[in-house]
């Protein structure tokens, strides 16, 4: 199959089908980490943030049955590999969800508003991206790695798992225990299970993450090309597939831009499916300036913290990284903040 449509095809292959996949998820089943956090703290329903812990959980259980059968090794993925940071994270961490609260939507819930026709959503993504990349490789690079130092090849891999390993605990019983665990809490309430739908498409988002993983790796064994091991994550990407547009004669296909382009193909699938799709416009100019703001700090926040509400909060979780839950409380601490500033701030256009 690599030898027919190509290694980088099939990486761009794996991402699209999870994209599509994460789109629907998020048209159809409202997967939503804005909208999750907002259900809590003001609407009393923490039914689509438990969605989170069924993804979560999902996630976790198939990549640890994963590894002892050779199908993916962790400790070869960004998340093990680099030396973590906790400053970089929690003040990435923080900055992300601030940001994504003032813009409405994270990288991934704007690409799937875009799939639904909000051209507001366009803007975001475009910011974000572009945003993340001032940081990660532009003129800000030398600043970022000066106060955030990143060292790669870590003596050993920054997770969980690992450190258990060492102790004598398989990575399957690891991986069970903690991702059964969750499930468990997950599904403690009555309301939640209730809701199959909510328990169908937080399932569907946590098998998006291990096809990405699993699809990568298998192409990093059996192919030719140096191919990194990767799963879906919405910041750092969302700028790989705007540098690819405009130089796609010169350049290659990746997961990212098949995981990009994905979400926005699955989110139209699903509006048009629901009959939701319709063109929007920002009306107040107000409205799209925090917007925007909010943008601009979500992309440098997720370069800091190694990942976005998808990248941290669900595949670092996945491979149960150091970083994960320190990520995740500070992307909802900075989230929450931000809808308080926003509902006591920022009055609504006369």
């Amino acid at each position: 199959m690599l030898e027919f449509i190509g290694e980088t095809n099939a990486v761009a292959l794996i991402g699209l089908l999870g994209g599509i996949a994460l789109g629907l998820a998020a048209r159809i089943g409202r997967f939503c980490t804005l909208g999750a956090i907002e259900d809590v703290l003001y609407g009393a329903d923490d039914r689509r943030l438990r969605m989170w812990g069924i993804a979560i959980g999902i996630a976790i259980i198939g990549t640890h049955i994963a590894m002892p059968l050779g199908l993916f090794e962790s400790a070869e993925t960004a998340y093990l590999d680099r030396v973590w940071n906790p400053v970089g994270t929690i003040i990435g961490g923080l900055l992300f969800g601030y940001g994504m609260a003032l813009s409405g939507n994270c990288g991934y819930g704007a690409l799937a508003r875009l799939g639904g026709g909000d051209l507001r959503s366009f803007v975001i993504v475009l910011v974000m991206g572009l945003s993340a990349y001032f940081v990660m490789s532009g003129p800000l690079a030398h600043a970022r790695v000066w106060l955030f130092p990143v060292e790669n090849d870590a003596s050993s891999p920054q997770g969980f798992t690992q450190l258990l390993s060492a102790v004598g605990v398989s990575p399957l019983v690891t991986g069970l225990v903690a991702g059964g665990a969750l499930l468990i809490f997950t599904l403690s309430k009555a309301e939640m299970r209730a809701s199959p739908s909510y328990i169908f498409w937080g399932a569907v988002v946590g098998l998006a993450i291990v096809t990405g993983w699993l699809g990568t790796f298998w192409v990093a064994a059996y192919g030719f090309e140096a191919e990194p091991i990767e799963t879906h994550t919405f910041a750092a990407p969302i700028g790989d597939t705007i540098l690819y547009s405009m130089t796609a004669s010169g350049n290659t296909l990746s997961f990212s831009v098949g995981s990009v382009v994905g979400v926005v193909i699955g989110a139209a699938l699903g509006s048009y499916s629901k009959g939701h799709f319709r063109w929007e416009a920002c009306e107040d100019p107000r409205e799209l300036r925090r917007q925007i703001l909010g943008a601009a700090i979500m992309g440098p926040g997720a370069i800091l913290a190694v990942g976005c509400s998808v990248g941290q909060g669900i595949s670092a979780f996945s491979v149960l990284a150091f970083s994960a839950p320190v990520a995740f409380v500070a992307i909802l601490l900075g989230a929450a903040f931000g809808l308080k500033q926003l509902i006591t701030g920022f009055a609504p256009a006369e």
